[in-house]
């Protein structure tokens, strides 16, 4: 009898895989598992949505009282004449070489006089990478039309 024949003159199955094939999904489904993963943990620094590109000063209002990065690019003559309490004052024209300086892990709101250069501070910072960034429009003019807080000198 030949090799490929078995007894009664059927044809010998063909040999199996040494893994069973539940063995293969398994392994599949840690696969998957494993990449969905890494790319949810190479995401978790963007966990939070993107803000929009520019939020109304009711909006920057309520996102300060929730811990807001307020960051004010006027100049520090500027500053020193009113601000905004808590905010952080880096002038629009060194902001490109201080964004080291603004945390990544917080929402932040780019102020200024009357919103112009708070829209030119949040492209540098979309640029260098944030996400979490927004411009307040109408400038701390409105903030201040509104009766919202503001602080004298340093």
């Amino acid at each position: 009898m030949s090799k490929k024949t078995q007894s009664k003159g059927r044809p010998a199955r063909p040999s199996r895989s040494r893994f069973p094939v539940w063995a293969f999904v398994v392994v599949a489904v840690v696969l998957i598992a494993a990449v969905a993963a890494v790319v949810l943990t190479q995401n978790a620094g963007n966990t939070a949505a993107s803000l929009p590109s520019t939020i109304t000063v009711s909006e920057a209002a309520t996102k300060r009282t929730a811990g807001a990065y307020i960051l004010d690019v006027r100049e520090p003559s500027e500053w020193v004449d009113y601000h905004v309490p808590g905010s952080t004052q880096i002038p629009l024209g060194s902001l490109a070489s201080r964004v080291s300086e603004v945390p990544k892990d917080k929402d932040v709101v780019v102020v200024c006089h009357s919103g112009n250069r708070s829209q030119s501070g949040r492209d540098i910072l979309l640029k260098a990478g944030f996400t979490r960034v927004t411009s307040m429009s109408g400038g701390l003019v409105e903030w201040g039309n509104q009766g919202l807080p503001l602080v004298k000198g340093q």
